[in-house]
């Protein structure tokens, strides 16, 4: 019992810093803002996590280890619902950790650690994209015809990287706030998609508007 306190310690810290990170920005949370939260002492948080940017690993370590999961699934990807399903979930995850893309430009010029290893995502992110148009390609659903596929996915991982940085520019009082999340989410599926939207089979066309519609009509409605 006497080990299992630390480690519930340390949980609790990693989940107030990620909640304030989200919410105010890396560079704007102190550790005196996080122990505060928590209401522990400096020193205890020190003890479990000696510098900020310790922090700030654990968590995007965490975000690694989920995403590399997630972009395994663009295997799957047959269709647009596939696909819209597969986007939906990947800004769901971005939306979780989303002071990384808040921050970004900051995070890297830092962080060492950070810049080598979002500079991998971003080719297992171009990748699993490149995947998943092949997927789309081989049952018809997509047809880029003499379009380089390479050239499409990283326009796609473009507007994945930057969209709520596009939506913070577009509102910064509001649009990072949780209660913005959903529509800021289906905004950011629906145009990673329109850019596919010359390409796809016309039923597949016509299902991508109906289904952008609905989750629409979801999210006014939430």
């Amino acid at each position: 019992m006497v080990k299992k306190a630390p480690r519930r310690t340390a949980e609790r810290i990693l989940e107030s810093t990620l909640e304030l990170f989200n919410r105010f920005g890396e560079p704007n949370v102190s550790t005196t803002a996080i122990s505060a939260e928590l209401g522990i002492s400096p020193g205890n948080l020190y003890y479990h996590y000696p510098a900020k940017d310790e922090l700030v690993n654990v968590l995007f370590s965490r975000y690694e280890a989920a995403l590399n999961e997630l972009l395994d699934a663009a295997e799957s990807v047959r269709d647009v619902e596939d696909a819209w399903f597969f986007l939906h979930t990947l800004f769901e995850l971005i939306w979780q950790y989303r002071f990384l893309y808040r921050d970004l430009n900051d995070l890297l010029s830092r962080n060492r650690r950070l810049e080598t290893h979002f500079q991998t995502l971003l080719g297992r992110k171009t990748q699993a994209l490149r995947t998943l148009l092949s997927g789309m390609e081989r049952t018809g659903a997509l047809h880029l015809g003499g379009r380089d596929a390479g050239s499409m996915a990283t326009s796609m991982v473009v507007v994945l990287t930057y969209w709520l940085s596009f939506e913070y520019v577009s509102d910064p009082r509001h649009a990072l706030e949780p209660e913005s999340a959903q529509s800021a989410l289906l905004r950011g599926a629906h145009h990673v998609l329109d850019l596919l939207m010359p390409y796809l089979e016309d039923s597949q066309r016509d299902h991508l508007q109906v289904l952008s519609g609905a989750y629409s009509t979801q999210a006014l409605a939430a």
